[in-house]
């Protein structure tokens, strides 16, 4: 898993310090990553045209008797408001230890595009090289997964991971693209997509790893969960800034530094719309629990009226 490693590391190295490669992104996708149904019914949703939406969701969601029944209730309300879902899937919530093979992986994926056919656009694994997942230190499985799943639907758009913007992300990737040399060949030699959660460079106003992600891959980069933190209480050793004001300031980089760094990013999902209930632990909605509109709203807003008068708009599904 190491042959090549070195060499690939000194490309990576020169193209960091490339300028970007196309930085208009006039055909920026905007979503939001909510969980909630209800967030859809919201008129500002479409006023802002969020017409594209992410839920994270157990490998095995539909074992999983609350997780499917909110799953089945979130596709039909983005249905009926005509939003295009993405779904993620991470570890399971019956057992957060415990990997599927990639043959279980993919019975458990056919199960879900059978009982959901309208879901065309998946990411293979949430926060994959995230130590709160099992799949830290497995790229290679990941690979594996993200194989299993495009063969299972060739229709399907399958993000190869959802990256976060951590220290190791750079040997994570480069594990998982050279397992993915080394032992596939054709046209799934290569992801054409990655997602990416960009919280840190958005929360402390860097570009490293934006960078690295444009380095690292191929392909189109979706943007598939980040956003400007408000407040939060989740446990982690790395620390983020935070505060409403603080959030709209993220948001705005967000938007005009790190957006721009290429052309390949195609998409963005703002997370998320509102907190799930008061005191909890990750908040960095646009509005307040209360219903009220933040300042990252605001700058939200602006974004899409400046995309209006200059002509920008959505690119193809």
């Amino acid at each position: 898993m190491r042959r090549g490693l070195a060499a690939a590391a000194l490309a990576i190295v020169a193209a960091l310090a490339l300028p970007a490669s196309g930085s208009a992104n006039d055909d920026l996708v905007l979503g939001i990553a909510d969980q909630k149904a209800d967030t859809y019914l919201d008129p500002r949703v479409h006023e802002l045209e969020l017409r594209h939406a992410r839920i994270g969701v157990s490998w095995n969601v539909l074992e999983v008797g609350y997780e499917r029944k909110r799953l089945d209730r979130w596709l039909a309300t983005l249905q009926q408001q005509g939003i295009t879902p993405l779904v993620a899937f991470q570890h399971s919530a019956l057992d957060r230890r415990d990997l599927p093979s990639p043959e279980e992986f993919a019975q458990e994926f056919r199960a879900l595009r059978e009982r959901h056919p309208q879901v065309t656009q998946f990411a293979v694994w949430n926060e994959a090289n995230h130590c709160g997942q099992p799949t830290c230190n497995r790229p290679e499985l990941v690979a594996a997964y993200w194989r299993k799943l495009s063969l299972s639907c060739r229709e399907c758009t399958i993000l190869a991971a959802d990256i976060l913007d951590l220290d190791n992300m750079s040997r994570w990737i480069l594990d998982f693209r050279e397992y993915t040399n080394e032992n596939y060949r054709g046209d799934l030699r290569e992801p054409s997509h990655w997602g990416l959660h960009n919280y840190v460079d958005a929360n402390r106003f860097t570009t490293i790893g934006t960078r690295r992600m444009r380095a690292h891959t191929r392909g189109e980069i979706w943007l598939t969960e980040v956003g400007g933190i408000v407040s939060r209480n989740n446990r982690s050793d790395l620390r983020l800034p935070e505060g409403p004001s603080h959030a709209a300031r993220a948001t705005e980089w967000l938007l005009d530094e790190l957006v721009p760094l290429t052309s390949r990013i195609k998409r963005l999902y703002i997370y998320h719309w509102q907190i799930d209930e008061r005191g909890g632990s990750w908040d960095s909605g646009l509005i307040t629990p209360a219903g009220r509109e933040r300042p990252a709203y605001r700058v939200l807003e602006d974004y899409v009226e400046r995309r209006r008068e200059g002509g920008g708009g959505e690119g193809p599904d």
